[in-house]
């Protein structure tokens, strides 16, 4: 069973991010699509219709896990391995600096 999480953009619902058993996906939603105000989540990853796949956690959504410190109180606090990217990514990026945030999406 993969873990999925919501993307959104300020407030706005922009996408599905999932980590499968080949890596990880993510998809603009098509609702964000159709908004000619909408914005890309990141410059590498431009809108369109079309299916993201990577053998890794996209390296936009990876850079928004904290670091240092900050890093190591995440792990401590939620006990997860700094290998676990997405389990960082759910935990910490609920509300993070920037207009993305990361919204885990339970089945």
């Amino acid at each position: 069973m993969s873990r999925q999480a919501d993307v959104w953009v300020d407030d706005r619902k922009a996408g599905l991010l999932a980590e499968t058993d080949e890596g990880y996906t993510f998809q603009y939603d098509p609702v964000y699509l159709d908004n000619v105000d909408s914005l890309p989540v990141s410059l590498t990853m431009p809108l369109r219709e079309q299916l993201y796949q990577s053998a890794v956690l996209f390296p936009f959504f990876d850079g928004l896990i904290p670091e240092g410190w900050l890093l190591q109180i995440a792990e401590d606090n939620w006990k997860l391995a700094a290998k676990d990217r997405f389990g960082l990514l759910l935990a910490c990026c609920r509300d993070c600096i920037g207009n993305v945030s990361i919204m885990e999406r339970i089945s």
